[in-house]
């Protein structure tokens, strides 16, 4: 992928920077958005990802200028294979955990290949999040774009080819990307096959948080975040162009290709970036801090500080407090914590969490370290000591996640992840200070 200054993605910090990009020199107008006559023989079409009239700060729009124009369509039908959805969910005070989903054993593209996990909303809501894994076997053949929300995509096991209106993106695990909402794009697999999660944001787009206190350096930096440089397809031909509409696919079939954007500009925008590029921070004292200083992405909500989702990480770092018990400490919370696993094992839990695994601690839900976990970490010589090969991430969102009944009654449901506490000693002695 080619890399230039103005692809780093400088508007997720709050900015309404503007991106550009052209496969032909020229291509792009200057001056005016939707000149009489585009240069080529191009139609200029806007991309709208916000409201027309939110505060300039919170805009997300691209203008587009394409071989032909995306209202050139036959009508959408409703496709004889839907999806799974979230649909009559049930609400649980439960702490749950699943192991990996296995590979599909039929021919699955990326389209197909969604369980849903949890949602907190249906997907005409202005704000919430539905949660998914993904698993393929195969590259699809038709185009795509979700009318639901903005895809945050979190690859586990095999790399993506993220073929898009605005260009390609390559990603694999330990990276992510974000397709905006409306955004046309096909995902190619070139491993073969590929498993991952998915985060389906209803609400405000997902932004690098303020930083605070901490500064001006520090967490994601915005120049680490990348967008594709322009790349059209001009090919006709039978293509499949299918939509998710309220949880509902539908589809329409077109005599060319829809990914024929030529030039571009705007802050509406897909973009990837490496998690491995994070600037973990952390106590040099005692105590570790909350783990929101591990946010990568948020979506706020109406209610400052509370957010819509944040991405959470838990990467490779030192841990140095004194007199500190090291790993996450037990606690109750106001959120709702998904949790996945991409590599290696997270230091909270001893065994049972799994690359491609999962799992969901509701609001105010007890959780923490394992028994075991606890048990070593207590009895540990403090020495300064490096997590490594590793790295979890979290969906933490305010709203109450109700599992899916595709999730519920998944043969990957731990039914016995009320264990992993249950051996925890009673070393109360009155008598010891």
């Amino acid at each position: 992928m080619q890399r230039t200054p103005c692809e780093d993605l400088q508007y997720l910090s709050g900015f309404a920077n503007e991106f550009a990009s052209q496969a032909l020199p020229g291509s792009l107008p200057q001056g005016c958005n939707s000149p009489q006559q585009v240069p080529y023989g191009l139609y200029a079409e806007q991309l709208s990802g916000t409201a027309f009239t939110v505060p300039r700060h919170e805009q997300r729009r691209s203008w587009l200028y394409r071989i032909r124009p995306s209202a050139l369509h036959p009508r959408f039908e409703r496709l004889a294979r839907q999806p799974l959805t979230a649909a009559g969910a049930v609400p649980t005070p439960n702490r749950l955990r699943w192991n990996p989903q296995p590979m599909p054993a039929e021919p699955t593209d990326f389209i197909d290949g969604w369980l849903p996990m949890a949602a907190n909303a249906p997907a005409d809501a202005p704000s919430g999040v539905s949660i998914y894994l993904y698993a393929a076997n195969r590259s699809m053949q038709r185009a795509f774009f979700n009318a639901d929300g903005e895809l945050l995509l979190v690859p586990q096991q095999g790399r993506l080819r993220l073929v898009t209106e605005l260009g390609v993106l390559e990603l694999g695990p330990l990276e992510i990307a974000v397709v905006p909402r409306g955004m046309k794009f096909r995902v190619e697999l070139p491993d073969g096959e590929a498993r991952g999660y998915l985060a389906e944001n209803h609400g405000a787009s997902l932004r690098i948080p303020d930083l605070g206190p901490i500064g001006s350096n520090g967490l994601a930096n915005p120049r680490d975040f990348l967008t594709p440089v322009a790349h059209y397809e001009d090919i006709t031909g039978p293509v499949q162009l299918v939509q998710k509409y309220l949880g509902q696919l539908w589809g329409c079939e077109l005599n060319h290709s829809p990914l024929d954007v030529v030039a571009w500009h705007g802050n509406n925008v897909p973009y990837k970036y490496d998690l491995r590029t994070f600037n973990t921070l952390g106590t040099v004292s005692y105590d570790h801090p909350d783990p929101s200083i591990f946010t990568v992405l948020t979506s706020p909500s109406s209610v400052p500080g509370m957010a819509n989702i944040d991405f959470v990480i838990f990467p490779p770092r030192w841990m140095v407090a004194e007199n500190t018990f090291r790993p996450p400490w037990f606690h109750r919370n106001l959120m709702n914590e998904f949790m996945g696993l991409i590599a290696g094992a997270y230091d909270a839990k001893a065994e049972g969490f799994l690359p491609g695994g999962a799992s969901l601690h509701p609001c105010m839900s007890a959780h923490g370290p394992d028994a075991e976990t606890c048990e070593k970490a207590i009895a540990a010589h403090l020495t300064p000591h490096k997590i490594d090969g590793t790295m979890a991430f979290m969906f933490e969102t305010s709203q109450v996640l109700r599992p899916s009944q595709q999730a519920m009654s998944s043969p990957q449901l731990q039914d016995r992840y009320d264990q992993c506490w249950a051996t925890l000693a009673t070393t109360f002695n009155p008598q010891r200070s």
